[in-house]
């Protein structure tokens, strides 16, 4: 199958590690993708809730087809979260094409982009981290319920339903957050002269303008790969949110056993030299 070639991809929110990730329809994309850049905007690998008694080989074949990505020479930038923050003790450290950062300032088109995930703006992880890790748990609970739900709903010839949309629609709160959460890296964006704010974090994918008595600013967010199933992708000057369709991936699903995927991740890349490079990065 013929890759679909993209200037710059950006992904996030896809926890790696939880009950929740889809991580098959994320193969399927990056497998049907053949990106200039890569931004991988936090929570990638869900470090809170990991376990080592849950780790299919799926989530494994993500992480071997980004690490493919960058022995090809891909530009590939890792922005830290905060279900990944434990990363950020490394932060600023290039080994290749691999970059691990908390935030960056990138050209697009001739335009600047200010990309980070965007829990700073989050007062529930600044004050009381604690509360934010229990309701990470309750929402992968809430999830792994929704997905036994939906089996049922499906066996029946119903349309699925999402848990969490209907909460985030049913309560005024959750709306206020995500518009204020908008609101304030776009003010700030706009602030700092950026033409772009792009985030992560809510869950919630999103392209839209927002004005200011001090200016404009295009405001994104890549929503997640636990429910929207969304990227953002720039190719030929234009944004687009990419909305995975089971339906456009029909035809490749056989393709899921290829042999890339089971080969070994050490037949891929020298891990001992990575691994080397890596202890020379952090003393």
């Amino acid at each position: 199958m013929a890759k679909r070639a993209v200037d710059l991809v950006i992904l996030s929110d896809v926890h790696l590690g939880t009950y929740g990730c889809h991580a098959k329809e994320l193969l399927q994309y990056l497998k049907s993708i053949s990106p200039g850049k890569l931004v991988l905007n936090g929570d990638i690998i869900d470090i809170w809730q990991f376990s080592k008694s849950y780790w299919p080989e799926t989530h494994m074949k993500v992480l071997r087809r980004i690490m493919k990505l960058v022995t090809e020479g891909t530009p590939v930038y890792y922005l830290t979260g905060n279900h990944d923050e434990m990363l950020r003790k490394f932060s600023d450290m290039s080994i290749g094409s691999f970059h691990l950062l908390d935030k960056m300032v990138t050209e697009v088109n001739g335009r600047k982009a200010w990309i980070f995930h965007g829990d700073v703006f989050d007062v529930t992880m600044q004050h009381s981290k604690w509360l934010a890790k229990l309701g990470a748990v309750g929402y992968d609970t809430l999830i792994l319920l929704n997905s036994l739900v939906n089996w049922c709903l499906k066996l029946a010839g119903r349309e699925k339903m999402s848990f969490s949309k209907r909460v985030k629609a049913k309560f005024k709160d959750a709306v206020k957050f995500i518009n204020e959460f908008e609101l304030t890296a776009a003010d700030l964006a706009i602030d700092k002269g950026y033409d772009y704010v792009i985030c992560g974090h809510i869950h919630q994918a999103e392209m839209r303008g927002i004005t200011t008595e001090k200016g404009s600013v295009l405001y994104l967010n890549s929503g997640d790969w636990v429910e929207s199933l969304t990227a953002l992708e720039f190719h030929e000057g234009a944004w687009n949110i990419f909305k995975y369709d089971p339906r456009d991936f029909a035809k490749n699903n056989a393709d899921d056993n290829d042999a890339l995927d089971k080969e070994d991740l050490n037949s891929m890349l020298d891990v001992n030299i990575l691994l080397s490079k890596f202890k020379t990065e952090i003393g």
